[in-house]
Protein backbone atom coordinates (compact mmCIF):
# COMPACT_ATOMS: atom_id res chain seq x y z
CA UNK A 1 0.00 0.00 0.00
CA UNK A 2 1.83 2.77 1.07
CA UNK A 3 5.18 3.74 -0.79
CA UNK A 4 6.80 2.27 2.80
CA UNK A 5 5.85 -0.66 4.40
CA UNK A 6 3.71 -0.49 7.81
CA UNK A 7 5.71 -2.48 10.89
CA UNK A 8 3.30 -3.25 13.78
CA UNK A 9 5.03 -2.58 16.36
CA UNK A 10 6.04 1.06 15.02
CA UNK A 11 4.25 3.47 16.80
CA UNK A 12 1.50 5.45 14.56
CA UNK A 13 2.21 8.73 13.89
CA UNK A 14 -0.28 11.72 14.67
CA UNK A 15 -2.18 12.71 11.61
CA UNK A 16 -2.72 16.18 12.24
CA UNK A 17 -5.10 18.16 10.19
CA UNK A 18 -6.22 21.41 10.50
CA UNK A 19 -9.36 21.68 11.95
CA UNK A 20 -10.99 24.20 10.48
CA UNK A 21 -11.24 27.96 10.43
CA UNK A 22 -13.76 30.82 10.22
CA UNK A 23 -15.67 33.59 8.28
CA UNK A 24 -13.44 36.49 7.62
CA UNK A 25 -14.63 39.62 8.85
CA UNK A 26 -12.87 41.54 6.14
CA UNK A 27 -12.32 40.31 2.27
CA UNK A 28 -9.77 41.05 0.21
CA UNK A 29 -10.84 42.83 -3.41
CA UNK A 30 -10.80 39.60 -5.29
CA UNK A 31 -12.55 37.33 -2.49
CA UNK A 32 -15.61 40.77 -3.36
CA UNK A 33 -15.44 39.77 -7.26
CA UNK A 34 -15.56 36.15 -6.98
CA UNK A 35 -18.23 36.10 -4.77
CA UNK A 36 -19.96 38.32 -7.36
CA UNK A 37 -19.53 35.68 -9.96
CA UNK A 38 -20.95 33.20 -7.69
CA UNK A 39 -23.94 34.97 -7.28
CA UNK A 40 -24.27 35.57 -10.89
CA UNK A 41 -23.45 31.83 -11.60
CA UNK A 42 -26.31 30.51 -8.58
CA UNK A 43 -29.02 33.11 -10.97
CA UNK A 44 -27.77 31.97 -14.21
CA UNK A 45 -27.03 28.03 -13.54
CA UNK A 46 -29.11 25.01 -14.16
CA UNK A 47 -31.90 25.07 -11.50
CA UNK A 48 -32.30 21.43 -12.78
CA UNK A 49 -29.09 19.83 -10.61
CA UNK A 50 -28.82 20.61 -7.16
CA UNK A 51 -26.40 21.94 -5.36
CA UNK A 52 -23.42 19.73 -4.39
CA UNK A 53 -20.53 19.42 -1.53
CA UNK A 54 -17.27 17.91 -2.25
CA UNK A 55 -14.84 16.87 0.71
CA UNK A 56 -11.22 17.29 -0.52
CA UNK A 57 -8.25 15.68 1.76
CA UNK A 58 -4.61 14.17 0.69
CA UNK A 59 -4.13 10.73 0.54
CA UNK A 60 -0.72 10.95 2.37
CA UNK A 61 -3.29 10.45 5.76
CA UNK A 62 -2.72 6.93 5.02
CA UNK A 63 0.77 6.62 5.26
CA UNK A 64 1.00 7.31 8.61
CA UNK A 65 -1.08 4.00 9.61
CA UNK A 66 0.82 1.63 11.56
CA UNK A 67 -0.58 -1.65 9.13
CA UNK A 68 -3.24 -2.50 6.34
CA UNK A 69 -5.77 -3.45 8.80
CA UNK A 70 -5.92 0.48 10.34
CA UNK A 71 -5.53 2.21 7.15
CA UNK A 72 -8.76 0.05 5.99
CA UNK A 73 -10.33 1.18 8.78
CA UNK A 74 -9.27 4.92 8.47
CA UNK A 75 -10.89 4.21 4.80
CA UNK A 76 -14.28 3.18 6.51
CA UNK A 77 -14.01 6.01 8.38
CA UNK A 78 -14.18 8.58 5.65
CA UNK A 79 -16.32 6.83 3.45
CA UNK A 80 -18.92 6.40 6.75
CA UNK A 81 -18.47 10.32 7.19
CA UNK A 82 -19.32 11.33 3.98
CA UNK A 83 -22.59 8.85 3.80
CA UNK A 84 -23.77 10.08 7.03
CA UNK A 85 -23.41 13.86 5.59
CA UNK A 86 -24.43 13.72 2.12
CA UNK A 87 -21.32 14.25 0.65
CA UNK A 88 -21.51 14.34 -3.24
CA UNK A 89 -17.70 13.88 -4.11
CA UNK A 90 -14.79 12.90 -2.35
CA UNK A 91 -11.27 14.06 -3.40
CA UNK A 92 -8.33 12.62 -2.87
CA UNK A 93 -5.33 14.77 -3.71
CA UNK A 94 -1.47 14.41 -3.74
CA UNK A 95 1.33 16.87 -2.76
CA UNK A 96 2.93 16.71 -6.41
CA UNK A 97 4.68 20.44 -7.21
CA UNK A 98 3.10 20.18 -10.78
CA UNK A 99 0.33 19.52 -11.92
CA UNK A 100 -0.16 16.94 -14.81
CA UNK A 101 -1.58 17.92 -18.19
CA UNK A 102 -4.74 15.75 -17.13
CA UNK A 103 -6.51 16.13 -14.19
CA UNK A 104 -8.47 13.21 -14.67
CA UNK A 105 -5.43 10.98 -14.22
CA UNK A 106 -5.27 8.14 -11.76
CA UNK A 107 -2.28 8.17 -8.78
CA UNK A 108 0.53 6.37 -9.45
CA UNK A 109 1.80 2.89 -7.73
CA UNK A 110 -1.14 1.27 -7.80
CA UNK A 111 0.68 -2.58 -7.87
CA UNK A 112 -0.61 -4.99 -5.39
CA UNK A 113 2.53 -4.72 -3.48
CA UNK A 114 3.61 -0.72 -3.43
CA UNK A 115 0.23 0.88 -3.62
CA UNK A 116 0.34 4.70 -2.59
CA UNK A 117 -1.87 5.88 -0.20
CA UNK A 118 -3.74 7.99 -2.62
CA UNK A 119 -4.82 4.78 -4.72
CA UNK A 120 -5.31 2.97 -1.44
CA UNK A 121 -7.72 5.11 -0.39
CA UNK A 122 -9.31 5.40 -3.40
CA UNK A 123 -9.83 1.91 -4.14
CA UNK A 124 -11.39 1.56 -0.42
CA UNK A 125 -13.91 4.10 -0.81
CA UNK A 126 -14.61 3.28 -4.60
CA UNK A 127 -15.24 -0.03 -3.53
CA UNK A 128 -17.58 0.80 -0.25
CA UNK A 129 -19.21 3.24 -2.18
CA UNK A 130 -20.49 0.42 -4.74
CA UNK A 131 -23.57 -2.12 -3.76
CA UNK A 132 -22.78 -5.11 -2.51
CA UNK A 133 -23.93 -6.80 -4.74
CA UNK A 134 -22.09 -5.32 -7.58
CA UNK A 135 -18.77 -5.72 -6.16
CA UNK A 136 -17.69 -8.69 -6.94
CA UNK A 137 -18.23 -7.73 -10.89
CA UNK A 138 -16.77 -4.66 -11.00
CA UNK A 139 -13.83 -5.02 -8.51
CA UNK A 140 -11.37 -7.78 -9.27
CA UNK A 141 -9.32 -8.95 -6.06
CA UNK A 142 -6.62 -6.85 -4.31
CA UNK A 143 -4.31 -7.30 -1.62
CA UNK A 144 -5.54 -3.28 -0.80
CA UNK A 145 -9.32 -5.17 0.28
CA UNK A 146 -8.33 -7.82 2.42
CA UNK A 147 -9.56 -6.05 5.04
CA UNK A 148 -13.20 -4.38 3.95
CA UNK A 149 -14.63 -7.29 4.95
CA UNK A 150 -14.17 -5.47 8.81
CA UNK A 151 -15.39 -2.36 7.86
CA UNK A 152 -19.26 -1.36 8.89
CA UNK A 153 -21.67 -1.33 5.92
CA UNK A 154 -22.37 2.02 4.33
CA UNK A 155 -25.81 1.37 4.07
CA UNK A 156 -26.93 4.38 1.89
CA UNK A 157 -29.92 4.44 0.05
CA UNK A 158 -28.41 2.57 -3.35
CA UNK A 159 -27.45 0.04 -1.63
CA UNK A 160 -30.39 -1.93 -1.93
CA UNK A 161 -31.66 -5.28 -0.27
CA UNK A 162 -32.76 -8.29 -2.39
CA UNK A 163 -36.03 -8.01 -1.49
CA UNK A 164 -36.04 -4.12 -1.06
CA UNK A 165 -38.20 -2.47 -4.23
CA UNK A 166 -37.05 1.37 -5.04
CA UNK A 167 -37.79 3.72 -7.95
CA UNK A 168 -34.00 2.98 -9.35
CA UNK A 169 -31.34 0.61 -8.93
CA UNK A 170 -27.57 0.28 -9.54
CA UNK A 171 -26.82 -2.71 -12.13
CA UNK A 172 -23.88 -4.25 -13.88
CA UNK A 173 -24.57 -5.32 -17.59
CA UNK A 174 -23.72 -9.10 -18.18
CA UNK A 175 -21.80 -11.39 -20.91
CA UNK A 176 -25.12 -13.23 -21.47
CA UNK A 177 -27.33 -13.10 -24.25
CA UNK A 178 -30.37 -10.87 -24.04
CA UNK A 179 -33.90 -11.79 -25.83
CA UNK A 180 -33.03 -9.48 -28.80
CA UNK A 181 -29.67 -8.13 -30.63
CA UNK A 182 -29.40 -4.72 -28.86
CA UNK A 183 -30.76 -5.37 -25.44
CA UNK A 184 -28.69 -6.23 -22.43
CA UNK A 185 -28.75 -7.89 -19.58
CA UNK A 186 -28.24 -6.30 -16.12
CA UNK A 187 -27.70 -7.34 -12.95
CA UNK A 188 -29.63 -5.26 -10.49
CA UNK A 189 -29.59 -7.48 -7.39
CA UNK A 190 -32.62 -8.64 -7.68
CA UNK A 191 -34.01 -12.85 -7.83
CA UNK A 192 -33.66 -12.20 -11.70
CA UNK A 193 -32.04 -9.97 -14.24
CA UNK A 194 -33.56 -7.32 -16.14
CA UNK A 195 -32.93 -5.82 -19.67
CA UNK A 196 -32.21 -2.45 -20.96
CA UNK A 197 -33.17 -1.70 -24.79
CA UNK A 198 -29.57 -0.83 -24.88
CA UNK A 199 -26.36 -2.76 -26.38
CA UNK A 200 -23.70 -1.90 -23.53
CA UNK A 201 -20.54 -3.71 -23.07
CA UNK A 202 -19.89 -6.13 -20.02
CA UNK A 203 -18.95 -4.81 -16.33
CA UNK A 204 -20.36 -1.49 -17.21
CA UNK A 205 -22.31 -0.22 -14.03
CA UNK A 206 -25.53 1.41 -14.76
CA UNK A 207 -28.59 3.14 -12.89
CA UNK A 208 -31.67 2.34 -14.22
CA UNK A 209 -35.45 3.40 -13.41
CA UNK A 210 -37.19 0.43 -12.09
CA UNK A 211 -40.46 1.95 -12.31
CA UNK A 212 -43.38 0.23 -10.39
CA UNK A 213 -43.74 -2.66 -12.20
CA UNK A 214 -42.26 -5.65 -9.81
CA UNK A 215 -42.62 -8.43 -12.95
CA UNK A 216 -39.01 -8.53 -13.97
CA UNK A 217 -39.85 -10.09 -17.19
CA UNK A 218 -42.55 -7.77 -18.48
CA UNK A 219 -40.31 -4.50 -19.96
CA UNK A 220 -37.50 -3.49 -19.90
CA UNK A 221 -36.20 -1.08 -17.65
CA UNK A 222 -34.47 1.99 -18.75
CA UNK A 223 -30.66 3.44 -18.37
CA UNK A 224 -30.75 6.82 -16.78
CA UNK A 225 -28.00 9.19 -15.33
CA UNK A 226 -26.37 8.44 -12.07
CA UNK A 227 -27.31 12.08 -11.36
CA UNK A 228 -31.27 11.43 -11.66
CA UNK A 229 -32.00 9.93 -8.31
CA UNK A 230 -30.50 13.22 -7.02
CA UNK A 231 -32.59 15.42 -8.94
CA UNK A 232 -35.70 13.69 -7.27
CA UNK A 233 -34.20 14.32 -3.70
CA UNK A 234 -32.32 11.00 -2.83
CA UNK A 235 -28.90 10.59 -1.86
CA UNK A 236 -27.08 8.56 -4.38
CA UNK A 237 -23.92 7.86 -3.62
CA UNK A 238 -20.80 10.23 -3.70
CA UNK A 239 -18.24 9.76 -6.74
CA UNK A 240 -14.61 9.46 -5.96
CA UNK A 241 -11.80 11.85 -7.98
CA UNK A 242 -8.10 11.70 -7.66
CA UNK A 243 -5.83 15.17 -8.37
CA UNK A 244 -1.99 15.40 -8.22
CA UNK A 245 -1.95 18.33 -5.88
CA UNK A 246 -4.39 21.03 -4.34
CA UNK A 247 -4.30 23.41 -7.25
CA UNK A 248 -6.16 20.23 -9.26
CA UNK A 249 -8.34 19.60 -6.37
CA UNK A 250 -9.66 23.16 -6.38
CA UNK A 251 -9.64 23.72 -10.66
CA UNK A 252 -10.35 20.22 -12.19
CA UNK A 253 -14.06 20.62 -11.04
CA UNK A 254 -16.28 17.66 -12.42
CA UNK A 255 -19.52 19.96 -12.65
CA UNK A 256 -20.43 22.76 -14.75
CA UNK A 257 -19.27 26.25 -13.75
CA UNK A 258 -16.96 24.85 -11.09
CA UNK A 259 -16.59 25.25 -7.45
CA UNK A 260 -17.95 28.65 -6.72
CA UNK A 261 -17.24 28.46 -3.10
CA UNK A 262 -14.22 26.97 -1.39
CA UNK A 263 -13.76 26.55 2.25
CA UNK A 264 -10.67 25.36 3.91
CA UNK A 265 -9.81 24.18 7.15
CA UNK A 266 -7.50 24.95 9.52
CA UNK A 267 -6.34 25.29 13.46
CA UNK A 268 -4.86 28.82 11.84
CA UNK A 269 -8.10 29.40 10.93
CA UNK A 270 -10.81 32.48 11.78
CA UNK A 271 -13.34 31.34 14.22
CA UNK A 272 -16.82 31.36 14.41
CA UNK A 273 -19.64 29.45 15.56
CA UNK A 274 -21.35 27.22 13.76
CA UNK A 275 -24.84 29.21 14.77
CA UNK A 276 -23.72 32.44 13.21
CA UNK A 277 -21.66 31.31 10.15
CA UNK A 278 -23.55 32.47 7.11
CA UNK A 279 -22.94 30.96 3.66
CA UNK A 280 -23.55 32.86 0.24
CA UNK A 281 -26.10 30.94 -2.21
CA UNK A 282 -23.66 27.96 -3.71
CA UNK A 283 -24.33 25.66 -6.37
CA UNK A 284 -20.89 23.44 -5.90
CA UNK A 285 -19.14 23.90 -2.50
CA UNK A 286 -15.94 22.47 -1.80
CA UNK A 287 -14.56 22.25 2.02
CA UNK A 288 -10.92 20.86 2.16
CA UNK A 289 -8.96 19.33 4.68
CA UNK A 290 -4.64 18.91 5.10
CA UNK A 291 -2.73 16.47 6.07
CA UNK A 292 0.26 16.08 8.74
CA UNK A 293 1.13 19.63 8.13
CA UNK A 294 -2.15 20.91 7.69
CA UNK A 295 -3.55 22.62 4.11
CA UNK A 296 -0.77 25.40 4.68
CA UNK A 297 2.10 22.69 3.37
CA UNK A 298 -0.49 21.35 0.94
CA UNK A 299 -0.22 25.16 -0.43
CA UNK A 300 3.20 25.48 -0.17
CA UNK A 301 4.58 22.94 -2.19
CA UNK A 302 2.15 23.05 -4.96
CA UNK A 303 4.68 25.73 -7.47
CA UNK A 304 0.77 25.97 -9.59
CA UNK A 305 0.07 28.12 -6.19
CA UNK A 306 3.88 29.75 -5.18
CA UNK A 307 3.88 32.46 -3.33
CA UNK A 308 -0.20 32.27 -2.50
CA UNK A 309 -1.31 31.31 1.20
CA UNK A 310 -4.43 29.29 1.91
CA UNK A 311 -6.41 32.57 2.98
CA UNK A 312 -5.33 33.78 -0.49
CA UNK A 313 -7.18 30.47 -2.06
CA UNK A 314 -10.68 29.79 0.22
CA UNK A 315 -13.32 32.00 0.05
CA UNK A 316 -13.32 31.21 4.22
CA UNK A 317 -10.68 29.50 5.92
CA UNK A 318 -11.73 28.18 9.14
CA UNK A 319 -11.00 26.83 12.82
CA UNK A 320 -14.12 24.72 13.36
CA UNK A 321 -12.65 23.44 16.80
CA UNK A 322 -10.74 26.09 18.64
CA UNK A 323 -10.56 24.90 22.10
CA UNK A 324 -9.37 21.04 21.48
CA UNK A 325 -7.70 18.79 24.62
CA UNK A 326 -5.67 17.29 21.95
CA UNK A 327 -2.71 19.04 20.11
CA UNK A 328 -3.49 16.96 17.08
CA UNK A 329 -6.48 16.22 15.69
CA UNK A 330 -6.40 13.29 13.15
CA UNK A 331 -7.83 13.85 9.31
CA UNK A 332 -10.66 11.40 10.04
CA UNK A 333 -11.44 13.05 12.95
CA UNK A 334 -11.76 16.35 11.70
CA UNK A 335 -14.22 15.37 8.61
CA UNK A 336 -17.03 14.24 11.02
CA UNK A 337 -16.16 17.64 13.41
CA UNK A 338 -16.51 19.39 10.44
CA UNK A 339 -19.77 18.59 8.40
CA UNK A 340 -21.51 18.61 11.51
CA UNK A 341 -20.34 21.75 12.01
CA UNK A 342 -21.46 22.93 8.60
CA UNK A 343 -24.66 20.96 8.87
CA UNK A 344 -26.78 23.93 10.07
CA UNK A 345 -25.10 26.73 7.80
CA UNK A 346 -25.35 24.57 4.76
CA UNK A 347 -29.27 23.69 5.54
CA UNK A 348 -29.40 27.57 5.99
CA UNK A 349 -28.91 27.90 2.31
CA UNK A 350 -30.41 25.23 0.59
CA UNK A 351 -33.87 26.08 2.58
CA UNK A 352 -33.74 29.51 1.89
Amino acid sequence: MATKKRNEAEPEAETHVSNGGSHEKKKKKKHKTRDKEQKSFVADGDDVTPPTVTIALPGSIIDNTQSFELATRLAGQIARAATIFRIDEVIIFDNQSESMADSDVTPKDTSDENESGAAFLIRILKYLETPQYLRKALFQKHNSLRFVGLLPPLDAPHHLRKHEWGPYREGVTLMQQAPSSGSTLVDVGLSKNVVIDQALEPGTRVTLAMGTNRRLDDEPRAVVSSSKPREEGMYWGYKVRYAANISLALNGCPYKGGYDYLIGTSEHGNIVKSSELRLPSFRHLLIAFGGLAGLEECVEVDKNLKGKKPRDIFNTYLNICPHQGSRTIRTEEAIFICLQYFQEPIDRVLHA
